[in-house]
């Protein structure tokens, strides 16, 4: 729960910088070429780090089947720090990116390694997601307000440094926990199960049981994370620069102080999330997560058509659309990490969980440069539109497994 708190802390305290990085930086400059700093640009140029976020799942997958899981955690957690460390130097957009890309390799870790952990050494995984889900919404919220609080003050190159502290304390506390990462499979299987075995030894045994499992059903959950991916990468990487721009959200000067009110509705719907994560993760102890899939989804669709046309009418309006984006933008992932657990074997688990955050935060991260492009070239009505198709999408495929027998945690 540390863990994953901080991982969405500095997650979701970039998108509270993008709005400086578009007014102080005029080019980004590689050398042979330069780009001018837009939305589309500086979308894509975050996108490596997001991009990274994911890709680098699937070999931490592979890893998790085979290495303790807090050791893999602590590494994450330091090499975080390192990457805020090297942000608050940055002198240009390019060492930026780097920063960006830094933070992605170490945060990719731990998804994998968190998710793992929760479905082989707890019984009970639905609370568990809850809980685990709750801490990061709790990073999700804490971490941007943080970071907007001390931006009141401080440069963000500054603010970028002070960030690094957290993840410094966190692996402090993680190189000291002392756990049993396999008590749920031990106590379900009298640690006989051959498939909680070591996992995936060789790149031929990897080809097989990636070709294995997506010749089941987890490849529409697969297909659901990507699609999740690219509303949420999408949505919440370029809101707080829309919120900026709502007529009803204009700068409030408090002394010599300038606020502003969209910083502050961004967070609140992320601390929403809190809600949605606890609400879902209870229901998929009680019935098929497919049925939470297909439902939130839906929720979502209608929720990024209701967005803009909401913030037009004004605060009262916007507010309880914001607060029901941020609900079912988190209420769906206990659903589909539950629905992981149920089509996958625990042997596979880790790699099980690297695919899908390989689609949540690897395909996922093109949400930012689909964002980017649209808001520079079309409009935000028009993101939105695709927004609500992605969510359609995603909300099909949890129909689909929904016509299918009930979901069971089989071997392939």
């Amino acid at each position: 729960m540390v863990a994953h708190a901080m991982v969405h802390t500095y997650e979701l305290s970039i998108p509270v910088l993008v709005p400086i990085w578009l007014s102080e930086f005029a080019v980004i400059d590689l050398g042979l070429v330069q780009f001018p700093v837009n939305e589309a640009t500086l979308g894509a140029l975050v996108a490596v780090g997001y991009g990274l976020f994911g890709l680098g799942a699937l070999p931490s997958g592979v890893l998790v089947d085979r290495i303790d899981a807090r050791v893999l955690i602590t590494a994450c957690l330091l090499g975080m720090g390192t990457s805020f460390l090297v942000l608050a130097v940055a002198p240009t957009p390019a060492f930026i990116g780097l920063a960006l890309a830094i933070w992605g390799v170490a945060a990719s870790v731990y998804h994998p390694s968190g998710l793992s952990l929760i479905s082989r050494g707890v019984e009970q995984r639905g609370s568990a997601f809850a809980y685990h889900g709750m801490a990061g919404n709790v990073g999700i919220a804490v971490g941007p307000l943080l970071t907007i609080l001390l931006l009141v003050t401080f440069d963000w190159r500054l603010v970028a440094g002070l960030l690094t502290i957290p993840a410094v304390v966190a692996a402090a506390f993680a190189v000291r926990v002392d756990i049993d990462e396999r008590a749920a499979v031990a106590a379900t299987d009298g640690g006989g199960d051959e498939r909680a075995g070591s996992g995936v030894e060789s790149l031929g045994e990897f080809v097989s049981t990636a070709r294995t499992l997506f010749a089941s059903a987890f490849a529409v959950v697969f297909a659901v994370t990507f699609f999740s991916g690219l509303y949420y990468r999408g949505a919440l990487t370029f809101l707080p620069e829309l919120l900026h721009n709502v007529p009803a959200l204009t700068p409030v000067e408090i002394g010599s102080q300038t606020y502003e009110p969209g910083d502050y509705v961004y967070v609140g719907l992320l601390m929403v999330g809190v809600l949605g994560q606890y609400v879902a993760g209870k229901l998929t102890d009680r019935g098929r997560p497919e049925y939470g899939i297909l439902a939130g989804f839906a929720a979502l669709a209608v929720v990024a058509l209701m967005f803009l046309p909401a913030a037009e009418f004004g605060l009262l309006a916007l507010l309880p659309v914001a607060a029901l984006l941020g609900f079912f933008l988190f209420f769906v992932q206990p659903f589909y990490q539950a629905s992981v657990a149920e089509y996958t074997p625990a042997g596979a688990r880790g790699l099980s969980y690297g695919f899908t955050y390989l689609g949540v935060f690897g395909v996922g991260a093109l949400g930012a440069v689909v964002a980017g492009t649209m808001l520079t070239y079309f409009s935000a009505n028009q993101l939105f539109v695709v927004l609500a198709g992605l969510a359609a999408c995603a909300s099909g495929l949890g129909a689909y497994l929904v016509t299918r027998a009930p979901s069971t945690a089989a071997a392939p």
